[in-house]
């Protein structure tokens, strides 16, 4: 029996998003945000040189097609991604009202959002007294912290001090569909902070609000850092996704980093978590352990939080290269029989203003099924396509593109 491994590329999109008027960072609409493409474009004019140097070097995502699929999707001929495809390669389009996590790894997974997210307005107070009350009062402190739209680190630069000083959560939100508590895993406690938003996610989740999402810290002022000990607490998707059509046929299921959060943990036998180096470790480890008929499913989220947020470009470039040369192993390690297909569930464009995600089209790049231009597809088709390679019913809209 065959195998399955779903790779997504955390924000790794290639512009061309129809749509993309519709969605904005500020005032400013995501048309021509490009975010693979502006990198290389970067990369190129000697702009991405702090830890790297000169083109953007890709060559295993590159002969799949990754330089085709960019090309398919903006028009674009990118900058050291030229090479002829020796996998399948396409440019997918999203179809949800949504440029965030579980709109498009739900989508990806077979299941467009069929309702509008509530979003916080980017005003201060952004949130209303009713959710701030019930936040303090599951906390058991007096109050909270912040309650604006803000990135995670300056968020945590701010009012860290206080935070330490009172005890008080770290409450923000941003463009995305989210409420973000961060707090301090010694002086607050990890345990605390995760039980906190376990205990007010429903009550978001009722809202429409896509995910509340615990943000640990620990140091001391300005010295503050993130730990990998981030949970989100997405609401569950409103049908099966792929990962139930896996296990109700009798397969399995693994999950490797944010997966089993974004899916609320439906449909998923076995979790990996960590940073992308450690969660590459469980890539290749899956390789080798995974059974016939098993789906593998994998997200890569530094491209998106460490590189893409913060609008770091040479750094996006070098987790990029990074990320290549590892594929280059783990292809190596594939079975006959087995499909790989790496994607992405939105862009995060590192030269746009702002600190948002952007609204592009994404790289379906497919190997283990030979040499094949797709052409456009949908998110769905992504979900189609892995079930009917294991054989499995599929029970969403989509097409196979295999």
């Amino acid at each position: 029996m065959a195998r399955a491994f779903l790779i997504v590329m955390d924000s790794v999109g290639i512009g061309g998003a129809p749509d993309a008027d519709e969605f904005f960072n500020g005032a400013r609409p995501d048309t021509g945000a490009n975010t693979l493409g502006h990198i290389a474009t970067a990369c190129a004019a000697g702009r991405a040189e702090q830890g790297r140097s000169g083109r953007l070097k890709m060559p295993n995502l590159d002969a799949l097609g990754l330089g085709a699929a960019a090309h398919l999707a903006s028009g674009v001929r990118l900058d050291g991604l030229g090479a002829r495809p020796t996998g399948l390669w396409a440019a997918a389009t999203e179809v949800s009202k949504g440029k965030d996590t579980p709109s498009g790894h739900w989508e990806l997974a077979g299941v467009p959002v069929p309702w509008e997210w509530h979003y916080f307005p980017d005003r201060d107070p952004a949130f209303p007294d009713e959710i701030i009350g019930a936040v303090a009062a599951l906390a058991q402190s007096g109050g909270t912290l912040c309650n604006v739209h803000s990135a995670g680190l300056p968020a945590i630069e701010i009012y860290g001090a206080e935070h330490l000083r009172t005890g008080w959560p770290i409450c923000y939100t941003s463009a995305d569909s989210v409420f973000q508590i961060a707090a301090h895993e010694q002086r607050f406690g990890l345990d605390r902070l995760l039980t906190l938003c376990e205990a007010i996610a429903p009550r978001l989740h009722a809202m429409k609000v896509g995910r509340v999402i615990a943000r640990p810290f620990v140091g001391t002022p300005g010295k503050f850092r993130r730990t990998p000990n981030r949970r989100d607490y997405a609401i569950a998707p409103p049908s099966p996704t792929l990962c139930d059509w896996v296990q109700g046929a009798g397969g399995r299921v693994h999950a490797i980093g944010k997966i089993g959060d974004i899916f609320s943990m439906r449909g998923i036998d076995t979790l990996k978590k960590g940073i992308d180096i450690d969660l590459f470790e469980h890539l290749l480890a899956a390789t080798t352990a995974s059974e016939n008929g098993s789906l593998t499913f994998a997200n890569f989220v530094e491209f998106d939080s460490v590189y893409g947020h913060p609008r770091d470009v040479a750094g996006y470039a070098r987790a990029l290269e990074w990320f290549d040369l590892r594929v280059g192993v783990f292809l190596k390690a594939l079975r006959p029989g087995d499909l790989a297909i790496f994607t992405a569930d939105h862009g995060n464009d590192p030269t746009w203003p702002g600190t948002d995600h952007t609204r592009e089209r994404v790289p379906v790049l497919g190997y283990g099924v030979g040499a094949r231009a797709a052409g456009h597809v949908g998110f769905s088709d992504v979900a189609v396509s892995i079930a009917a390679h294991l054989g499995v019913p599929a029970q969403g809209p989509g097409r196979s593109f295999l």
